[in-house]
């Protein structure tokens, strides 16, 4: 990473775009296809539905998303997008605050895991969207999976990572490997929650049991 973590973290966000225009058939398909993943998760996402949706006949498509596989793919891409676009959205939270760089760094951490687990409930189609492996992938959609600050969720957890390294709070040598420790946590709540044992439990619980989580994620590490 050429920038420090800290240049990165302070960066301005520009706006989203919600701009759309009517003949992009394209960003039709594909915000059809976003609607059905939020609505039903991965399994949801038919082209034929999607061009049904845009008002096309299906053999229109074709020219913009070649099979099934193809729009998934895209519409992944989108969701993951959105998923780091919620991280950066509690991280930008804490950028505000005037605290000690550690005191800043923890809760940077601490803004990961909150931005993921929320987009986690909030929206569970798409979440489950992101993590989603289509059948065919047809071509590299990386790029299009980062948020405003051009770093997707791994990076931004990265990112939260190097800042507690910066800070003193994490040891140097203990800085290899500790995204998949955290992201494992983390992860593994989530889907506790949206398709576990923790599904019925209450706001109160469930905002209780994150907190001892990322807490443990952040002593633990």
């Amino acid at each position: 990473m050429s920038a420090s973590a800290s240049d990165v973290l302070i960066r301005s966000l520009p706006p989203a775009r919600k701009t759309f225009r009517h003949g992009d058939l394209r960003r039709a398909l594909l915000e059809a296809g976003i609607e059905l993943a939020r609505s039903g998760g991965p399994g949801a996402v038919v082209l034929r539905e999607a061009t049904r949706r845009a008002g096309v006949a299906p053999n229109a498509a074709y020219r913009h998303f070649a099979s099934h596989g193809a729009l998934l793919q895209a519409v992944r891409a989108s969701a993951i997008s959105s998923l780091a676009m919620a991280i950066e959205s509690e991280m930008a939270a804490v950028r505000r605050r005037k605290t000690s760089s550690a005191s800043a760094a923890r809760a940077a951490l601490r803004a990961v895991g909150t931005g993921y687990l929320k987009f986690a409930v909030t929206e569970t189609g798409l979440f489950r969207t992101s993590f989603s492996v289509p059948d065919e992938v047809e071509r590299d959609l990386d790029d299009a999976k980062a948020g405003r600050s051009g770093l997707n969720p791994f990076q931004l957890l990265g990112l939260a990572l190097d800042l507690m390294v910066e800070s003193g709070v994490l040891p140097r040598e203990r800085r290899r490997g500790a995204e998949y420790l955290a992201w494992s946590a983390v992860h593994g709540l989530a889907f506790l929650i949206i398709d576990g044992p923790l599904g019925s439990a209450s706001d109160s619980e469930v905002f209780a049991l994150s907190e001892r989580v990322l807490l443990m994620v952040e002593k633990g590490l």
